[in-house]
């Protein structure tokens, strides 16, 4: 589950981390130029959701030593914008093609009907149905119940919070998980709730500086455990919680283990994980292979491709707090618990 530690700055929109030709695989199946990955909102060195996929692309990357370009999005950009990125990927031979976000639907519908022997991904959306496409999606409600169970075990105030990017359907199933895990520990914890923005353009999954904000005031309220599902966004949020010595809780990646948080660490209680990265190698995987996925694939807390990482010694030294999220993980994978999803 756990994703490399990747710290690199945003870039252009053409920034490409590798651009070598890639070469056949050993199974003599493979002639693609290697891996196209192409950014959400936020880009690379958000240290959660973005460098998780591409933890993912530089380990495909060496282990089939195959080529691969990785793409960088524009603030503020159109549909045409990401049509058009893809699009370029998929006519310099890239094998597949992936679309990291929900915000590539329309863009992978469109663009994979015009290059239907390519194969392409597209992470945290299940609406794009074509046989040469594998729509990445994960249980996070699950990962999600599992930080809910921790934020009310390690809380002194029995008050604690959640702060989403922005209101969809998705983030809506972080905050679902969270609340039903906590109130399974105390059914009469006070849980705050905040979502930065209403759409992806306003820059909730991208300002620092709105999740800070959002943080200080549940902290000021009086929650002493915050979880956020905010992108880059929840590098604010980190940061709040580290300066009023509470707990946050990241997401996506092991955000315990990034570099650019390593200052506030000591305050990450841990981590609801979401495998992007497993998922963007798999895929990968299967296209090199010769038999590339297709249709939903979906991560759960059984198959790995959820979880929670417990990297934080504190965290590890709660004994009664790292037993009850155990127990709550085998009765989630046993069916003898059903997370809700809103």
């Amino acid at each position: 589950m756990t994703v490399a530690v990747i710290a690199l700055a945003a870039a252009g929109c053409g920034k490409s981390s590798n651009e070598s030709s890639g070469s056949s695989s050993e199974s003599g199946k493979y002639s693609g130029k290697g891996i196209g990955l192409a950014y959400d909102i936020g880009g690379k060195g958000d240290q959660s959701f973005n460098d998780a996929a591409f933890a993912g692309f530089q380990k495909a990357e060496q282990e089939f030593k195959i080529g691969g370009r990785d793409v960088e999005p524009n603030d503020n950009e159109s549909s045409a914008d990401k049509v058009q990125r893809l699009e370029q990927l998929a006519k310099a031979g890239y094998n597949p093609v992936i679309g990291v976000g929900f915000v590539y639907g329309p863009a992978v519908k469109e663009v994979s009907a015009k290059f239907p022997k390519i194969t392409f991904g597209i992470i945290d959306d299940a609406t794009v149905k074509a046989p040469n496409v594998a729509d990445l999606v994960f249980h996070e409600e699950q990962s999600s119940y599992l930080a809910g169970v921790a934020a009310a075990k390690a809380t002194k105030k029995n008050h604690i919070g959640f702060i989403g990017g922005v209101d969809i359907p998705l983030i809506h199933k972080f905050e679902a998980g969270f609340d039903q895990g906590a109130r399974s520990v105390n059914p009469k914890i006070k849980i705050e709730s905040q979502y930065l923005t209403q759409t992806p353009q306003e820059g909730g999954f991208s300002s620092p500086d709105k999740g800070k904000d959002a943080a200080n005031g549940q902290i000021e309220a009086g929650a002493d455990v915050i979880y956020h599902a905010a992108g880059l966004s929840g590098q604010g949020v980190i940061q709040s919680a580290a300066e009023h010595k509470v707990w946050a809780i990241g997401v996506d990646s092991d955000q315990y283990k990034q570099s650019s948080l390593a200052k506030y660490k000591d305050y990450i209680l841990g981590s609801a994980l979401k495998n992007v990265g497993g998922a963007v190698y798999d895929l990968t995987k299967s296209v090199v292979e010769g038999k590339p996925l297709s249709g939903e694939v979906r991560g759960d807390l059984k198959s790995g491709g959820v979880g929670f990482a417990d990297s934080n010694p504190k965290y590890q030294a709660m004994k009664d707090v790292v037993a009850a999220v155990d127990k709550a993980k085998q009765d989630i994978i046993s069916g003898k618990v059903t997370v809700k999803t809103q």
